[in-house]
């Protein structure tokens, strides 16, 4: 994780002292950032996928290939890692550009590892990572029990750290013959899956997780590839699926 290599720390807009760090208004050009980047920082460089201006301080902001932003100045002399707020309207800048940079369409993932249920006619979409033993993964089950006119692609995710059998669960849920039923008898229910054998995919579930930094559940992906984590109240979530 990029985080490991680079100290975090917040660089937060809030008072009119910070226009005397300021860089020239000179900017550099995205590319040249680029070179000096791959120069003076070798091992950072092939994991960031943009460089682009902030629009901030004169910074330059980089995307990287594990979904973080950092910011550097145009003579990559300093990296920064942290939000950068609006300080008339102390809006979130750097959260505005991870709801654009870290959108993750659904068309992208490997649907054929999520159980698919389809209820009415299916139009709207909706992607969960979802744990079996999360008793907020079976909070938000019962939310999405009377939402209708949605698919949704559940993909099997447990987290043993948090709950030591649910991996255990989840192999005999995805061995089941129907895991779709066999799912919703144990979040719903309370039905103990049927002890069962057989090649699961659940670590390359895991494995996409960890390229799209997910690292709780539930966490939700909506059509337009914003991703939510938590439960979502049943209107709250009937108005989100219709926004997007």
């Amino acid at each position: 994780m990029m985080e490991n290599k680079v100290k975090r720390f917040c660089l937060r807009v809030l008072a009119a002292g910070w226009l005397g760090f300021m860089l020239p208004a000179a900017w550099a050009d995205a590319s040249h950032v680029r070179q000096l980047l791959e120069a003076k920082v070798p091992r950072l460089a092939p994991h960031v996928k943009s460089v682009t201006a902030a629009n901030a301080l004169n910074l330059y902001e980089l995307y990287t290939d594990d979904r973080q932003i950092l910011y550097t100045d145009e003579n990559v002399n300093f990296l920064f890692a942290g939000d950068i707020l609006d300080a008339r309207t102390l809006q979130n800048l750097t959260q505005a550009r991870m709801k654009v940079l870290g959108a993750v369409h659904i068309t992208d993932l490997p649907l054929d590892l999520a159980m698919k249920k389809v209820k009415g006619n299916g139009k709207r979409q909706l992607v969960v990572f979802s744990d079996p033993d999360c008793p907020f993964c079976r909070k938000l089950e019962q939310e999405l029990e009377s939402i209708t006119d949605v698919t949704i692609y559940t993909f099997i995710f447990p987290i043993g750290s948090l709950h030591p059998d649910a991996p255990q669960r989840a192999h005999w849920i995805w061995c089941a013959p129907d895991r779709q039923k066999a799912w919703d008898d144990y979040l719903l229910h309370k039905v103990m899956p049927k002890k069962q054998e057989c090649h699961d995919s659940l670590q390359d579930i895991q494995n996409l997780a960890a390229r799209y930094r997910i690292d709780g559940t539930p966490t939700l992906i909506f059509a337009d590839g914003e991703m939510v984590p938590g439960v979502i109240p049943r209107d709250d979530l009937e108005q989100a699926l219709g926004k997007h």
